[in-house]
C-alpha cells in the first residue's frame, strides 16, 4: 500500500483516518492504490462519487476492505477530520464516538484526538452508569460502555456474533481499564460511585442511585444528547449555588433519564449503521461486498450454535 500525505491514523479494529479533504484524499489514492476500491465507484465518479456516498448515504466514513499490505488483510475508513471531532463531542452519529469507546492505538496524531476523544470516554462512563443498577463489577461497567454503540444496531440480530461485547471486553480488559481508570476515579472523588473489594479479583462497583447523582451523570452526556432529552423530558431554570440562573433538563428518576437516553442512542445507532451499511455494500461492490457480509454472517450463525 503506497503511503499519502500524513492524516490522523486510529487503530480501532479497523483502520480510521481523518484527513481534513476526503475528495482529494481518495484522488491520489485512486492513483496510488486503484485496486482499494471498487471498479464502478472507479469508473463512474471516482473521488466524488465516493466521497458523496459516504456523505449522502453513509455517515461520511467510505472503507476499503480486503485490502492486504504487509502479508496482512484489514479494512481501512476515511473520515473527514472535521465529522470526526463533531462525533466524539456530540455524538452527533454515534458510529466513530462509538468505535472510540473501545481501546484504541493512535498510529499517527495530527489531532491530539487522545485529548478531544476524553469527553467521550467520560460521557460513556455517565451513560453506562445510567444504565447500571446499583451495584457491578467493573467488568461489567465496560461491557455496558461497549454494548452503547450496538444498542439499537439491526446487524446484531443476524449479522454480529451474539458475544461480541464480551468477547472485546475479555480480551482487552486491561486496556479498558487504563482507558476508564481517570474517570472512575473522578467519579469516585464526585462521590458518584465507590469501589469495595470482595473475594473476587475484581472489586464490586457501587454508585449511588439518587435523583441528584442522575442529574450529575447528564450533565456529562453530550449536547446534542441532552437537547434531544430536553425535547422528550423537558427543561427548568434552577438557581446555582454561585447565584447563576441555569437550563436543567427535567429529571424524575434514575431509571427515567436512562430509559430516555437509551431511545435516543439506539434511534442515532439504528439509523447509522442502517445508512452505513448500505454505503458499505456500494463502496465495496458485488462480490467484495458479499464475501464481508458472508464472513459477518458466518461468524454470527457460529455464537448461535
Amino acid at each position: 500500500m503506497a503511503h499519502l500525505s500524513t492524516p490522523t491514523i486510529l487503530a480501532v479494529q479497523d483502520c480510521i483516518l481523518g484527513v481534513s479533504n476526503p475528495q482529494q484524499w481518495h484522488s491520489e489514492n485512486l492513483t496510488l492504490n486503484n485496486d482499494h476500491y471498487a471498479s464502478w465507484m472507479v469508473l463512474l465518479g471516482g473521488a466524488r462519487l465516493i466521497t458523496d456516498v459516504a456523505d449522502e448515504i453513509g455517515v461520511g466514513v467510505h472503507f476499503n476492505p480486503f485490502v492486504s499490505w504487509d502479508d496482512k488483510m484489514f479494512k481501512y475508513g476515511v473520515v473527514r477530520m472535521h465529522d470526526l471531532v463533531q462525533d466524539i463531542l456530540n455524538w452527533e452519529r454515534f458510529y466513530l464516538s462509538g468505535r472510540l469507546q473501545k481501546p484504541v492505538h493512535v498510529l499517527l496524531d495530527n489531532l491530539d484526538v487522545a485529548n478531544v476523544n476524553s469527553v467521550n470516554l467520560r460521557a460513556a462512563v455517565s451513560a453506562a452508569l445510567l444504565l447500571l443498577p446499583s451495584k457491578f463489577t467493573e467488568e461489567e461497567l465496560y461491557a455496558k460502555i461497549c454494548s452503547l454503540s450496538y444498542m439499537g444496531d439491526l446487524r446484531m440480530l443476524f449479522a454480529e456474533d451474539r458475544n461480541k461485547v464480551k468477547k472485546i471486553v475479555q480480551g482487552q480488559f486491561e486496556l479498558f481499564r487504563s482507558m476508564y481508570k481517570p474517570f472512575i476515579e473522578e467519579y469516585e472523588t464526585k462521590e458518584l460511585l465507590r469501589r469495595s473489594l470482595s473475594g473476587n479479583t475484581q472489586p464490586i462497583i457501587s454508585q449511588d442511585g439518587g435523583l441528584s447523582a442522575a442529574r450529575s451523570l447528564v450533565s456529562s452526556l453530550p449536547p446534542m444528547i441532552r437537547s434531544q432529552m430536553v425535547m422528550e423530558l423537558g427543561e427548568k431554570k434552577v438557581l446555582c449555588d454561585s447565584g447563576r440562573v441555569i437550563q436543567e433538563i427535567v429529571i424524575g428518576s434514575k431509571d427515567e433519564a436512562a430509559k430516555c437516553m437509551q431511545t435516543i442512542l439506539e434511534r442515532k445507532v439504528m439509523v447509522s449503521s442502517a445508512r452505513q451499511a448500505v454505503s458499505g455494500l456500494l463502496a465495496a461492490g458485488g462480490i467484495t461486498a458479499m464475501r464481508y457480509v458472508g464472513a459477518k454472517m458466518s461468524k454470527a450463525w457460529k455464537s448461535w450454535r
